[in-house]
C-alpha cells in the first residue's frame, strides 16, 4: 500500500450562514417572524423599520406653525390687540383638588377587566358562604378537588373519605369520617351553582337538574321516569322503553325534549375559552373573474439599512469600530434579503395552490382536488422539503374562510372514469349525505359507499367508516331517531 498526496476538484453544497438564515426564516410563522424582526432591530443598529407617516399629523403640525407665525407677528406689532390668541384655558392649567394632598401622579381609572373564574374557584366561593362545620368544609374542599373539567366527580366516595381522614390525622384530629357524611355534603354541593355539579354520571346530573325545577313544570315527572331507564334510552330501544315506563310515544317525545334543554356537562361553562386567532399570511380574492393572490400587507415588514450609520463606514479604516459597522451592515442586508426571498417563495407557492384549487374556492370542500407537495414543488421548481417548510404554520384567507396551506394537500382515491378524488372532497360529500338523510332511516356505511360509487367514486365501506369517524359522525344505529 502506497500513500500519496493529490489534488481533487469537486462540487459540493455548503450551508453558509446566509443560507441557514434563509431556511430558518422560511419556516417561521407570522408571529415568530415578527418576534425575529424585533430581535434583529434591537441587536443590529444598522437595521431599522420604515415607519409610515400619518398625513393628518403633518397637517396638524402645519396648522400649529401657521398659528405660531400669526402670534409672533401680532406680538411684534406697534400696538397690542385687546384679545391675544391663547392656546390654553384656565381649567387646563388649574385642576381643583378636593383635598390638600395635591395632584395625583397618574390618572385613576376603574379597572373593568374581568379575570377568568374557574369551576373550582366558583365552587369554593359558594362553600365559604355556607354554614358548614370545619369537617364538612374540609369534605367539600376534597370534593371540589376531585371534579373534572365537565363538572363530574372523578373519584369514588371511599377515596374521598380516605383523603379527608388522612388530612384530619395530619392536623391531629381524632374525628372519624364515614361515607355517609361525604354523600351528605356531596348532595348539598350538587344543588349549588351550577346545578348538577359533582354528579357521578350523566343520568344523575340530569335528574338533579329536573328535581330543582318547579313541580308544575310540564313533563317533569315523565322525564324523571325516563332517566330511571337510562340504558334503554341510550340504546334507542323504543319498545322496551314504552313498556317499562308506561309512557306513550307523545309523552316520550315531550320528556326527551325537556331533557335536551338541560346541561349535560355543567362544568364546561367555566372553561377558559380563549380564542386562538390566526393572522393570514396570504389573502385570496376574486377580481374581474380571476383569483388574485397577494401577501397580507399587515405582516409584510418594511426594513432598511440605517443611512446615518452606513455613512460612518470608511473603506480603508480597519479599526474595530469600523469593522463592527461593516459586519452589522452585511448582516442587515442579508436579513432584508432573506425576508424578501421568504415572501417571494410564499407568494409563488400560494399562487400555485390557488391555480390547482380553483374549484374549492368556487363551490367549497366538495371541489377540492387531490394535491401533494411534489406537484407544487415541480411546478415552482423548488425542493419538496422547501414547499413543506413554506406551507407549515402559514395561513390563507379565502372567501371560504381561513385555512392553513397544508389543508389544500390531501390523499386521493380512484374514480370510475380513471381519475382521482380528494379525501377532503369525499369527506364533504359524506357530511352532506348524512345531513340530508332520513333520521328514522339513517344511511349505513354500505349505503354511503353505494351512493358515492354512483357518483363515480370507488371507495370501500371501511374507507367510508374511517372518513365518517374522522368527521365525528356517529354510526347509523346511534344516529337513528325513533320518535
Amino acid at each position: 500500500m502506497r500513500l500519496s498526496v493529490g489534488l481533487k476538484v469537486s462540487n459540493s453544497l455548503s450551508l453558509t450562514p446566509q443560507l441557514q438564515q434563509a431556511i430558518r426564516l422560511l419556516q417561521l410563522s407570522s408571529l415568530e417572524l415578527e418576534q425575529e424582526i424585533q430581535l434583529q432591530l434591537e441587536s443590529n443598529p444598522l437595521l431599522e423599520k420604515i415607519e409610515e407617516q400619518n398625513t393628518s399629523e403633518n397637517l396638524v403640525n402645519v396648522d400649529k406653525e401657521s398659528d405660531n407665525k400669526d402670534l409672533t407677528n401680532e406680538l411684534n406689532a406697534d400696538h397690542l390687540p385687546d384679545d391675544l390668541p391663547v392656546d390654553t384655558d384656565w381649567d387646563d392649567v388649574y385642576t381643583h383638588q378636593p383635598t390638600s394632598l395635591g395632584a395625583a401622579d397618574f390618572e385613576e381609572r376603574e379597572d373593568n377587566r374581568q379575570g377568568h373564574l374557574g369551576l373550582s374557584e366558583h365552587m369554593l366561593e359558594q362553600i365559604n358562604l355556607l354554614n358548614f362545620s370545619q369537617i364538612d368544609q374540609l369534605i367539600a374542599y376534597c370534593l371540589v378537588d376531585s371534579l373534572d373539567e365537565k363538572g363530574f366527580l372523578d373519584a369514588e366516595i371511599a377515596e374521598i373519605t380516605a383523603s379527608v381522614q388522612h388530612l384530619l390525622q395530619s392536623m391531629d384530629y381524632d374525628d372519624e369520617v364515614e361515607d355517609d357524611e361525604v354523600v351528605a355534603v356531596l348532595r348539598h354541593l350538587q344543588r349549588l351553582d351550577p346545578v348538577g355539579v359533582g354528579s357521578r354520571h350523566l343520568a344523575e346530573c340530569l335528574s338533579i337538574q329536573l328535581e330543582v325545577l318547579p313541580v308544575n313544570t310540564p313533563h317533569r315527572e315523565q322525564a324523571l321516569t325516563l332517566l330511571q331507564h337510562y340504558e334503554l334510552l341510550i340504546s334507542n330501544d323504543l319498545s322496551k322503553l314504552t313498556k317499562q315506563t308506561g309512557l306513550n310515544p307523545q309523552q316520550l317525545k315531550a320528556a326527551i325534549d325537556l331533557l335536551k334543554t338541560l346541561k349535560p356537562h355543567p362544568g364546561l361553562d367555566f372553561e377558559n375559552k380563549e380564542s386562538d386567532y390566526q393572522i393570514p399570511d396570504v389573502v385570496v380574492a376574486k377580481k374581474n373573474e380571476t383569483w388574485q393572490v397577494q401577501l397580507n400587507p399587515d405582516i409584510v415588514p418594511k426594513l432598511k439599512v440605517n443611512s446615518f450609520y452606513a455613512n460612518m463606514i470608511r473603506r480603508a479604516d480597519q479599526s474595530d469600530d469600523n469593522q463592527y459597522l461593516r459586519n452589522q451592515m452585511l448582516e442587515a442586508k442579508n436579513f432584508i434579503k432573506g425576508i424578501d426571498e421568504r415572501h417571494k417563495t410564499l407568494l409563488k407557492v400560494a399562487t400555485a395552490i390557488v391555480e390547482h384549487q380553483k374549484a374549492f374556492l368556487e363551490i367549497g370542500a366538495e371541489g377540492m382536488k387531490p394535491l401533494v407537495l411534489r406537484d407544487i414543488a415541480e411546478e415552482v421548481e423548488l425542493h419538496e422539503s422547501t414547499v413543506s417548510r413554506v406551507t407549515t404554520n402559514k395561513y390563507m384567507l379565502t372567501p371560504r374562510g381561513l385555512f392553513e396551506l397544508k389543508y389544500f394537500f390531501s390523499s386521493h382515491v380512484g374514480t370510475a372514469s380513471g381519475g382521482e378524488a380528494s379525501s377532503t372532497a369525499i369527506r364533504a360529500k359524506i357530511k352532506k349525505l348524512v345531513s340530508e338523510e332520513n333520521n328514522r332511516k339513517p344511511l349505513s356505511d354500505n349505503a354511503l359507499a353505494t351512493l358515492l360509487q354512483q357518483e363515480g367514486i370507488d371507495v370501500a365501506r371501511r374507507t367510508v367508516a374511517k372518513y365518517r369517524e374522522s368527521l365525528n359522525i356517529p354510526s347509523s344505529s346511534e344516529r337513528k331517531v325513533l320518535i
